[in-house]
């Protein structure tokens, strides 16, 4: 293929496509450049393999470390385990990316994101998801394209196309919107507690642009002498198709129509139909067309019975409204909540459920040094200290299947509910310690990871934590039949896998701080998804109102097992003294009072220990290490040890200076044993400090109003 160049440009920011430079033999390739970010993104197609009755497309980006110029660590010196951020991309490129596909393709696909070489501007996320479209338009895939996506921040007033990580991380949007030329197709944001309205003109805003780089992929298309790929479904026998339809048809229409019946009660009538169909195919003459076309393809049943259930759901909500458990569009299912569930060795703990969806949160307290190292050799000494993990045990659906680490889908939708609740998160002056939030979804019929959202803020409110507001959320769904759309608030199982849309908003009373829109059609206009956002809000404020009777503050005290925190600030230059050679000095500190301590680079000091005791000790002695003295302070101390020319003495924590016996009294002093004794207490005023920084006491000339003072101090400090 001969190689062609092509620059598009928004707002003086320009996105590069090279095609034909590299990968010569995958199916579809293209180098997406912005700024001194490159990304290598491929498109190949494998025929399919037997028994296949999905679509196996497989989504993979992947960093090099040579990309930022840096060479990774370890005995290896190879990249290892990604970290998750590579995890939430590769999702972020699959999710607008697998609609656009034909539903019959079979075929094996795998897109692969390959980030070459990354600044410190350009985030490669968005260039990834507009390469994928554009290598699999080369690649001649069946493709209802083209697709591309834009990041939307805002950095005072106004929006801007594809901020820097700069811009975006001062501003409060971070909003990436994909489309097609049908319209919207995926919404991923975070926002700070932002109204509807802006979120929707963002929205706007960037579909924009998305459709000026679509414009910009049909004509490279069309420069490359290519068509965009639009084949016909294979021609399928409907035998067997319609034996099933003329037997299930109006049982499972008869079902679906009985609004009493709960998820469990549904479930197990529809599968006696399907048994009973099964049944009776298996009795069928083993030469019957039926039951050879039923023995070829094992899964015909589940499939048209899927589709029959699909119709009549669908059929229901557009011509009469309802729901397949009776209730309104825009009708939250039964909402309730509990806090302190758990005993408080758990800090906090939140139970949230709505109708079968049930979803334990939990939080934990921990202390700086807890802080999460994102282990990401791109972006260097990055931490975490709000962590929200996402747990789906197959016990939640009534299923056995073996456990394994969280997949995508968990740290997906843990990623979305953290990004949901740190805009209300106290700051780090105002509550030193790092939050770990677990959700555990106990049972799931829909709308887990917004359940996720509303139990961690009641787990936050139980633990302790002094939240801004709270966050609620609700997931809409959407039937669209032709020209008739329908949106649905707080969809259910059945309304997930057999609508066209799930789309998440979390927020407060106030406004917005996350939401996430994925399709199965498309793509979506922006009335539509005007009225989404609209319903959502609703909803929202509903739940939110459950949510408050249960728990309306934060509890003004933390568990009495998490640990107690102490800040205190030190002169940077005084760091290596508290830690000492080889760490001796803070070791011993550490070993004597039983308290933890965290020094960060600007001289922060945290000190932490379940018994508040030991945290306060700990403090003192590094206050008293740290203090600066002047001549003629006055201190209370014990004499630690006695030498024939004086007596030392401890004044401070870490603070030791020595009386010459010319000072111990204001009469001539034969021995010092004979004025003092180890472990006396004394008062002292600092008389000097040399050059070589040693303290010279004495106990002349205090008035007694400052020896009064003095014990008071040191009773305080104990």
């Amino acid at each position: 293929m001969a190689e062609v160049d092509k620059s598009i440009s928004f707002d003086g920011r320009d996105i590069r496509l090279k095609v034909g430079l590299l990968a010569p033999q995958a199916g579809g390739s293209v180098l997406i450049e912005s700024g001194d970010t490159s990304v290598l993104v491929t498109a190949t197609r494998s025929q399919a393999r037997e028994g296949i009755d999905f679509l196996p497309l497989t989504v993979d980006y992947e960093e090099r470390l040579y990309a930022a110029g840096r060479i990774p660590g370890g005995i290896m010196r190879r990249e290892g385990r990604p970290p998750e951020k590579t995890i939430l991309t590769s999702r972020l490129i699959d999710r607008p990316l697998r609609p656009l596909f034909p539903s019959w393709l079979r075929d094996d696909l795998q897109i692969i994101a390959l980030t070459l070489s990354m600044d410190e501007l350009v985030p490669p996320d968005v260039l990834a998801v507009t390469g994928a479209s554009i290598a699999t338009l080369i690649a001649q895939i069946p493709f209802n394209g083209p697709m591309a996506a834009v990041r939307v921040g805002l950095v005072g007033d106004d929006f801007i196309i594809n901020p820097t990580y700069a811009e975006t991380e001062a501003g409060d949007l971070d909003l990436v919107v994909a489309g097609s030329p049908h319209g919207v197709i995926m919404v991923e944001a975070g926002a700070n507690q932002l109204p509807e309205r802006d979120i929707l003109e963002a929205i706007d805003f960037g579909y924009e642009a998305v459709r000026d780089l679509i414009k910009a992929q049909q004509d490279l298309i069309a420069e490359l002498g290519l068509v965009i790929v639009q084949e016909a479904p294979p021609e399928v026998d409907q035998t067997l198709e319609n034996y099933i339809r003329d037997r299930a048809s109006s049982q499972i229409k008869k079902i679906l129509s009985q609004f009493h019946f709960t998820k469990p009660q549904r479930d197990a009538a529809l599968d006696v139909v399907k048994d009973e169909i099964a049944t009776t195919i298996i009795e069928l003459p083993p030469e019957d067309p039926i039951r050879v076309a039923a023995t070829a393809n094992s899964k015909a049943l589940g499939n048209t019975f899927k589709d029959i259930t699909k119709y009549f759901m669908r059929r229901q909500i557009i011509e009469d409204n309802v729901r397949v458990d009776g209730r309104k569009l825009d009708e939250v299912r039964p909402v309730s909540c509990l806090v302190g569930v758990l005993p408080k060795r758990v800090h906090g703990s939140g139970l949230f459920n709505r109708e079968l969806t049930q979803v334990l949160s939990t939080c934990t307290l921990g202390t700086p040094g807890d802080a999460q190292n994102l282990n990401d050799d791109m972006q260097l000494d990055q931490h975490k200290r709000y962590l929200h993990h996402y747990n789906f045990p197959p016990f939640s659906v009534g299923e056995t299947k073996p456990m394994r680490a969280p997949g995508r889908r968990e740290i997906g939708h843990g990623a979305l509910a953290e990004r949901a609740i740190i805009p209300v998160l106290p700051s780090k002056e105002d509550f030193p310690y790092v939050i770990r939030i677990v959700s555990e979804v106990l049972s799931s019929n829909g709308s887990t990871s917004m359940g996720s959202v509303c139990g961690s803020t009641l787990a936050l409110m139980d633990a302790g934590v002094p939240i801004l507001k709270p966050v609620s959320g609700a997931a809409m769904g959407l039937i669209k039949e032709g020209d008739e759309v329908r949106v649905l608030t707080d969809i259910q199982g059945i309304e997930d896998f057999l609508g066209d849309m799930d789309f998440k908003v979390a927020g407060t009373d106030v406004g917005i701080t996350a939401l996430q829109m994925d399709m199965k059609i498309s793509g979506l206009s922006l009335d539509v998804i005007a009225q989404a956002v609209h319903q959502a809000k609703s909803a929202r404020l509903h739940i939110l109102e459950k949510m408050l009777a249960c728990i309306d503050q934060a509890r003004p005290e933390t568990s009495p097992y998490a640990p107690r925190l102490l800040t205190i600030k030190i002169d940077s230059d005084m760091i290596g003294l508290v830690i000492g050679p080889g760490g001796k000095t803070i070791k011993g500190i550490t070993e004597e009072t039983g308290a933890k301590i965290d020094i960060e680079d600007d001289g922060t000091v945290t000190i932490s220990a379940v018994d508040e005791g030991k945290a306060k000790k700990a403090r003192n002695i590094i206050q008293g290490m740290t203090r600066k003295l002047h001549e003629g302070d006055v201190y209370a101390g014990r004499i630690t040890r006695i030498i024939p020319i004086g007596a030392f003495v401890e004044f401070l924590p870490g603070k030791e200076g020595m009386i010459h016996i010319s000072q111990l009294a204001d009469y001539r002093v034969g021995k010092v044993e004979d004025e003092v004794a180890v472990g006396d207490e004394v008062i002292i005023k600092v008389r000097e400090i040399d050059n070589k920084g040693r303290i010279n006491l004495t106990r002349l000339g205090i008035h007694p109003d400052q020896a009064v003072a003095a014990r008071e101090a040191a009773a305080v400090n104990r």
